[in-house]
């Protein structure tokens, strides 16, 4: 009885203490997954010692950061690497194996460099060793080419996670290429070690890393209501047919191309993304956004007329009667003095009995002078009544007095009106000719009320007349005038222009172009707009092949050129033609409501 009950007990105490020795164990075993669920930080095998973003143990590498020996092996890996690129960009596999051996070797030193347990940098290292002992022992160039994309895939995310691995390598991708699409190289200029010289322009470059998303309240970037952030893939499609949509990779149904993913922050923003392949089959072009001076042209119908400055009337101060017609037509040429016709007035020939009658009894006055004022009032009544100083010498000469008196034109030009004929009675103030100077002439155009307020006094004006064609003169603006006509809402500039040979003729209608200099402004290709509802849309090139959408404002535009008000910066690079398809696509990979009209007001 004793002997039961002393084992009973030695059981109740060896249970406990197997217990305790069990959670011993199990707590050296997962003190650091503990502690890391606990403190927030990952518990991959990351954090281990050795590994890039350790920060458990004193002198680890601090996160994407290799210890020194480890990177200058690398280095020399890459350096062998950029070899075997050359060959396999010129379809060749003799001399790869010794530089994929070096390859192979380095990247060992490398993982040896990481000193501590394993972790998943040493285990890439691993991998990519291998991959270059494949790679050097490859028997086809098709081989070779696999065993080089496995190899970039490890050597990218390294330098993906230590920036200075990057420095001087540029990562370009080849969306035809089976497998890993990208690789390395020094030289900006790609040659594409997939394709070889089957296809040497095809790939663009990439960006080492993507653009963060815009975080939302409350940490990521959520699109679409359930959680999903920027950078997440929304489906995958293909590069050259972009209607194709999957949830899983695999290869177009069209012509089995690898699909590659598009992310929310695309299907968002209408990003799309266009290799230099596809770009040069359809066309594409870029420019930068530049500020350059910017004049525009403002189009408005003008109307020949005469110089109103240099308008002339013939009229008379006396009554009488026209006795011989000297010009006898409009439209008939004058020069200033010629006769225009003779006159004869019972009125005027009195006057020069007076005028000669006063000189008599001057001359029998001799220098006593007392009939002076009787000459001087005399001569100053036919002076009054237009008889020119000549005329009056040629009477005092003559002795007697004109019957039929020449009356001159007062100006050269024109005859663009007459009122007379031979042996018509006329009256003082009744306007006999006007004549008009046609060496320059007035052209008055109609602007609109909108584009008044540019039009300034000075500026230059390009005139062209309907009928002749690519025939242009230059003229200046000389006067705007302070009032509008309400019933056409334009108002009337006056243009002043020069008439050669006479062919600018009164009446006409004229093309009147006014110059406006609006100085340097922000501007870019007409052709680059895409006009979608209330949007102005440009397509700008981030880089990497990547297009987005930009909404724009505009302002005023020249022929070639629109400026723009705000949505661009001065050096961006934009897309100038094959819009439209591009367009297309982003329609196709954006959001609906991306291109509808409610977002446009919504935007506004």
């Amino acid at each position: 009885m004793n002997a039961r009950v002393l084992a009973a007990s030695a059981r109740r105490r060896i249970v406990p203490a197997t217990l305790l020795l069990l959670l011993a164990a199990a707590a050296l075993v997962l003190w650091r997954p503990l502690i890391a669920w606990f403190s927030g930080e990952p518990m991959g095998g990351g954090a281990g010692r050795g590994s890039p973003g350790s920060k458990a143990q004193a002198g680890a590498p601090a996160t994407g950061e290799l210890p020194a020996p480890a990177l200058t092996a690398l280095h020399n890996a890459l350096v062998a690497y950029g070899e075997v690129r050359a060959l396999l960009a010129r379809d060749r596999i003799d001399g790869i194996a010794p530089a994929a051996g070096t390859a192979a070797d380095q990247v060992r030193v490398a993982a040896r460099a990481l000193s501590g347990p394993r972790s998943e940098v040493s285990d890439g290292l691993s991998q990519g060793a291998a991959a270059a002992d494949r790679l050097a022992g490859a028997g086809s160039l098709e081989q070779a080419r696999q065993h080089f994309g496995e190899l970039s895939r490890l050597l990218i995310a390294l330098a993906d996670s230590d920036p200075r691995l990057r420095s001087g390598w540029h990562v370009f991708r080849c969306p035809m290429a089976k497998g890993f699409q990208k690789w390395l190289q020094r030289s900006p200029e790609f040659e594409n070690p997939y394709m070889g010289q089957a296809m040497t322009t095809c790939g663009s470059e990439v960006g080492w890393q993507a653009a963060a998303p815009t975080s939302a309240p409350g940490g990521g970037t959520s699109h679409d209501g359930h959680g999903h952030q920027g950078g997440d893939i929304a489906y995958y499609t293909c590069s050259m047919h972009p209607s194709v949509e999957k949830k899983v990779p695999g290869t177009c149904p069209i012509c089995s191309m690898d699909l590659v993913p598009v992310t929310y922050d695309e299907t968002e923003s209408g990003a799309v993304l266009i290799d230099d392949t596809r770009r040069k089959l359809i066309g594409l072009e870029t420019s930068k956004v530049a500020r350059a001076p910017l004049s525009i042209s403002i189009r408005a119908l003008g109307r020949l007329t005469y110089d109103e400055t240099r308008l002339k009337d013939v009229t008379l101060k006396v009554k009488g009667w026209i006795a011989h017609l000297r010009v006898s037509a409009t439209g008939q040429p004058v020069k200033r003095g010629e006769t225009l016709f003779t006159l004869y007035s019972p009125e005027l020939y009195a006057a020069q009995q007076e005028y000669l009658l006063a000189l008599d009894s001057q001359k029998a006055a001799g220098s006593a002078g007392r009939s002076d004022y009787l000459v001087e009032a005399a001569e100053k009544k036919l002076r009054l009544w237009d008889v020119t100083a000549a005329q009056l010498a040629a009477i005092a000469k003559r002795g007697r007095p004109v019957e039929e008196l020449p009356i001159l034109a007062p100006a050269s030009g024109y005859v663009i009106e007459k009122d007379v004929v031979e042996g018509a009675a006329v009256e003082p103030g009744q306007r006999l000719y006007r004549i008009a100077a046609l060496d320059k002439v007035w052209i008055e155009a109609q602007v609109y009320e909108l584009d008044l307020s540019r039009v300034r006094e000075g500026q230059k004006a390009r005139v062209s007349l309907p009928y002749q064609e690519g025939e242009a003169l230059e003229g200046t603006v000389a006067y705007v005038y302070p009032y509008l006509d309400a019933s056409s809402r334009t108002g009337r500039v006056r243009v002043e222009l020069v008439n050669r040979d006479l062919a600018f003729k009164p009446g006409m209608y004229a093309n009147v172009e006014l110059l406006v200099d609006l100085g340097p402004r922000l501007q870019v290709p007409i052709d680059s707009v895409v006009y979608t509802g209330p949007r102005r849309l440009v397509f700008v090139d981030v880089g990497g092949g990547h297009i987005r959408p930009q909404e724009v404002t505009l302002g005023a535009r020249d022929a070639n050129n629109v400026e723009v008000k705000s949505g661009l910066s001065e050096g961006q690079v934009i897309v100038t033609s094959a819009n439209f398809l591009v367009a297309a696509e982003s329609r196709i990979r954006s959001a609906a409501q991306f291109w509808s009209d409610e977002a446009g007001h919504a935007g506004h």
